[in-house]
């Protein structure tokens, strides 16, 4: 087996009509781990939408800000090096993320 290596920072889509998704690992076995890297240049959750994945979500924002709704009415705002757990079935949402910069996320979904 050969080690790969690659850059978050490297080759951002800046000015995106939507959302850039780069799956950067995924392992299954009994469940199941996938790593992405998500690039947003001011996208949102279109209004009314949520995310309700029965998936546990571990988020993490290397740069640019962004906000996350959850359906209790809560909104988490995230700067850099900041992370939020989401457990499976939390139901949440984009409420905004930096027009200014992209917002670059790494995002770890474990599959139970």
């Amino acid at each position: 087996m050969t080690a790969t290596r690659g850059n978050l920072l490297h080759d951002v889509p800046v000015h995106a009509t939507g959302e850039v998704f780069t799956d950067l690992l995924a392992w299954q076995s009994t469940g199941g781990v996938r790593i992405e890297r998500i690039v947003s240049n001011g996208q949102a959750s279109p209004p009314g939408f949520w995310y309700d994945s029965t998936d546990d979500e571990w988020v993490l924002v290397i740069s640019g800000t962004a906000a996350v709704e959850l359906d209790d009415g809560t909104t988490h705002t995230l700067g850099a090096g900041d992370w939020l757990r989401l457990p499976p079935n939390c139901r949440h949402r984009v409420a905004w993320t930096d027009a200014a910069q992209p917002t670059i996320w790494l995002a770890v979904h474990v599959t139970p």
